[in-house]
């Protein structure tokens, strides 16, 4: 006997693409809408290949719904699965809580929602495949769940619906904790997990599996997205990846060290756009972000010249093409070509201005009156600039003592190249 099934998680609908939609010539409908087409996409696959079930391992919502239309479009993509007679099972996890939505409308009869205060299990009859899930109550739910699950249904193929961080992944709020250990010892044959962003198969006998997110939705969720298939074929399992996503990220970094001005730097960054059209988006439009690394003679040209920057090389991205792609942001991680040494050992004024900012770095005086003079300038810039901009949020905060040391290399390469 053989079917299969679509596992997805963390599909976030409505949540929007950040760093992108206040961008000239961004494209604001495709990203405002990039979660529900990726989705739609994922449904349609499901239609088309007429899987046995679907399973949705938690934040499938955002958090609380602005307005019903989120609700609404999930009801319609469900009576879509319903019409082609797929059943669909549901946990909700720390995203989508019951304590965090307080809208709710009723779901086509094909689809199941575990409780909130139980596990619970769920039987598909005709395939005999037992189904074990519970759903966060709370968004900040850290009890071990998964030691409460039922026990597995003798003879049938029993999978747990989960939405965990798993031990081993620091980068993800640590919600529902458990071991692959205690998930082993539950005699499972697959464990249908979501919160984890990544794509990742834990392990095999019993298979245990992070489908991933469904959209990236800004630059650390870079590379492809989707959800997983599983095909069930006389007990043994084989897991495919499905990719649906509507936009990709990329972080792209360029090395400047062969460049000496600002227009080498933005004649190196054109090409490495061209190539990731051409290999990494499979005809998807691209959303990037360009970090210019390396110890360059252009630095000093650089430096405080991020906004040009960013221009010349939107401008590149713009000859690419309409919605082909687009730059995120453009981050200047270059370094001076002299290091503190070798700029001592000129004495001369650079060398001397050189040592004045390392005493200013320490100068509690100066550094007060800096941030004095600073703060009245924050002060009357807007919150969203504030928010955008980590140097000016620690201004606001009294700290300029980093700001000193971060802006010092700069401005000294920059001196040495008006030399």
């Amino acid at each position: 006997m053989s079917w299969r099934f679509i596992h997805a998680a963390d599909i976030h609908l409505d949540s929007q693409l950040r760093g992108l939609a206040a961008y000239e010539g961004a494209p604001v409908e495709i990203l405002r809408t990039a979660s529900r087409t990726a989705f739609s996409n994922l449904v349609d696959i499901a239609i088309a290949e007429e899987v046995d079930f679907m399973i949705i391992a938690g934040d499938l919502y955002d958090g609380n719904w602005k307005d019903y239309n989120t609700g609404l479009f999930f009801s319609k993509e469900m009576a879509r699965l319903g019409r082609a007679e797929i059943p669909a099972v549901v946990v909700y996890g720390n995203h989508d809580a019951e304590s965090e939505i307080t809208k709710q409308l009723s779901l086509p009869d094909n689809v199941k929602v575990f409780s909130s205060r139980q596990a619970e299990t769920h039987r598909l009859d005709d395939l005999k495949v037992a189904l074990h899930g519970r759903s966060f109550r709370n968004a900040a739910t850290e009890e071990n769940l998964a030691v409460d699950y039922p026990d597995a249904v003798d003879g049938w193929f029993n999978i747990g619906v989960l939405h965990t961080a798993l031990e081993g992944h620091a980068a993800h709020a640590r919600y529902a904790p458990c071991s692959l250990s205690e998930l082993q010892a539950k005699g499972y044959d697959y464990w249908a997990l979501g919160h984890v962003h990544e794509y990742r198969i834990v392990n095999e006998e019993p298979w245990v599996v992070f489908p991933g997110n469904l959209q990236g939705r800004h630059v650390r969720e870079v590379g492809p997205r989707g959800a997983v298939m599983v095909s069930v074929e006389d007990g043994k399992v084989f897991v495919e990846r499905l990719i649906v996503d509507v936009v990709r990220w990329h972080h792209l970094e360029v090395d400047a060290g062969g460049a000496a001005s600002l227009d080498d730097v933005v004649k190196l960054v054109g090409p490495r756009l061209e190539a990731l059209v051409d290999d990494k988006a499979e005809g998807r439009p691209m959303a990037v972000r360009v970090s210019v690394t390396g110890r360059s003679a252009a630095h000093g040209e650089l430096f405080g010249l991020e906004p040009q920057l960013r221009a010349e090389i939107l401008a590149r991205a713009n000859t690419l093409g309409d919605e082909v792609l687009w730059v995120e942001k453009v981050c200047v991680k270059t370094e001076p070509e002299l290091d503190a040494k070798e700029l001592k050992a000129r004495s001369d004024a650079v060398a001397d201005l050189q040592v004045m900012l390392e005493r200013a770095a320490s100068d509690e005086a100066f550094l007060q009156a800096l941030a004095d003079d600073l703060a009245d300038l924050v002060t009357k810039a807007p919150k969203s600039l504030i928010d955008s901009v980590p140097e000016l949020d620690a201004v606001r905060l009294g700290n300029v003592t980093d700001l000193v040391k971060a802006v010092s290399p700069g401005l000294l390469a920059r001196l040495l190249n008006e030399e």
